[in-house]
């Protein structure tokens, strides 16, 4: 029988909208009790944290992750991305399918969830959405049996149509979601860098926002029509934004997720960090981001998602149009969330903090995200104050532009169904 006790933690459930300074018992891995005092006999407990002038917190839940494997190992895999999701506050992630093979059968997926079995967070898999990312439909209904946490083909758009009009209805049937990569490959000149200045500037022409702004548009009507609930994934176009927004004044079931590089970063940053700043779907301009922090303000973006997608040095240090996309996010994502959007008064820390666990638990229906008694104990513990500089992470990669850079919150311990599988 584990015990431990959090003494004088702040803590902030978004799922409760409570925030005051608690201890709590944690018992067997369940919340036992939150009070304000907890009788703090060291002999009876396991642990004792002091969580004094820190943050207790849900788990993190990434709802967008990419930990390549099977199939690209070298880069990460389930336990090096594990230890790199903890390392970061994270208790649950989802990942994508965009693995070799895809996860586009139950025995695919059952290897992943097999394997997610001995590792120290809780994994979810989503499935493919299509047979190797083609035009045919997987067999949703036996990968939703087996414990698909959703459908998706990130990182490759979904062109055909009609495909993904009958993959809608299906999974409206099963009432699962569907997670889409919006990018029109056929308006793309150049993947990872804005069309405008920047890329003009690099001699390149880039990705332009109407790439995403009519895959959005569609896959909204899509929705609308077949009464499927999806997800936009990682958003970058202010004007996909204000669509999404009007989408859900008509009645869409969508909701959408924002990385924190698209909420801090801008297409002029590629020119400061290079190929550490290439990703699909790129960044953008100012007024971009902008959008996208007036979209998590009022809640037309309710997840904040990493998008975690590691490469290896070899594989990134080349010239910008040979590199591959994507950055790994798991161990910066909160801190950026409080320095550039709590610290700088856009969000408050409750509602930044309902991105990352109440609204993600809701949408993909886990019962996670929430401290209350009789819960699994899965908590963040982090220190809002606290500055660091970014160096070294637990992830096999480090294909990051954050590094060197000086941000606030520090994850103190992660803890899943009560064990401590984190603590800096």
């Amino acid at each position: 029988m584990s015990k431990i006790l959090i003494k004088n933690g702040n803590l902030i459930n978004p799922a409760t909208n409570f925030n005051g300074i608690v201890d709590i018992l944690i018992e067997d891995g369940i919340v036992r009790e939150i009070s304000p005092k907890i009788s703090s006999d060291y002999s009876n407990y396991d642990n004792v944290i002091d969580a004094k002038n820190m943050i207790v917190s849900p788990g993190l839940i990434d709802i967008h992750s990419h930990f390549r494997d099977p199939g690209f190992t070298h880069k990460e895999d389930l336990m090096s991305g594990a230890e790199s999701a903890a390392a970061g506050g994270y208790t649950t992630v989802i990942l994508m399918a965009n693995t070799n093979p895809k996860i586009d059968s139950v025995k695919n997926l059952n290897y992943v969830l097999d394997k997610a079995k001995d590792c120290p967070i809780n994994i979810l898999q989503e499935a493919a959405l299509t047979i190797d990312f083609k035009d045919q439909l997987v067999d949703m209904d036996s990968l939703h049996q087996a414990g698909a946490a959703g459908f998706t083909n990130d990182g490759v758009p979904v062109m055909n149509t009609k495909t993904l009009r009958n993959a809608m209805l299906k999974a409206a049937e099963l009432d699962t979601v569907i997670a889409l990569h919006e990018e029109d490959n056929s308006l793309i000149d150049n993947h990872g860098v804005n069309a405008g200045p920047t890329a003009q500037m690099l001699g390149l022409k880039g990705a332009p926002r109407v790439s995403e702004d009519i895959m959005v548009a569609r896959d909204c009507m899509l929705a609308l029509e077949t009464g499927a609930c999806i997800d936009i994934q990682h958003i970058s176009s202010g004007n996909a934004v204000d669509f999404i927004r009007y989408a859900k004044s008509i009645g869409v079931k969508v909701f959408a997720e924002a990385t924190p590089h698209h909420f801090t970063l801008t297409e002029r940053d590629v020119f400061e960090h290079g190929v550490m700043a290439k990703m699909n779907p790129p960044l953008r301009s100012s007024e971009d981001r902008e959008k996208i922090i007036a979209g998590l303000i009022d809640d037309t973006i309710e997840i904040i998602a990493t998008d975690h997608a590691p490469h290896a040095e070899h594989e990134k240090n080349v010239e910008f149009t040979r590199a591959p996309s994507g950055i790994i996010g798991l161990e910066t994502a909160l801190p950026l969330a409080v320095t550039e959007l709590v610290r700088k008064n856009r969000l408050s820390m409750i509602h930044m903090l309902s991105k990352f666990t109440s609204n993600p638990a809701k949408y993909y229906k886990l019962d996670k995200g929430d401290i209350q008694v009789g819960k699994v104990a899965d908590i963040c513990i982090f220190d809002p104050n606290q500055e660091y500089k970014v160096e070294g992470f637990k992830s096999k990669s480090s294909n990051s532009p954050f590094i060197g850079r000086n941000l606030y919150g520090k994850v103190k311990y992660t803890i899943v169904a009560g064990k401590i599988v984190y603590k800096e």
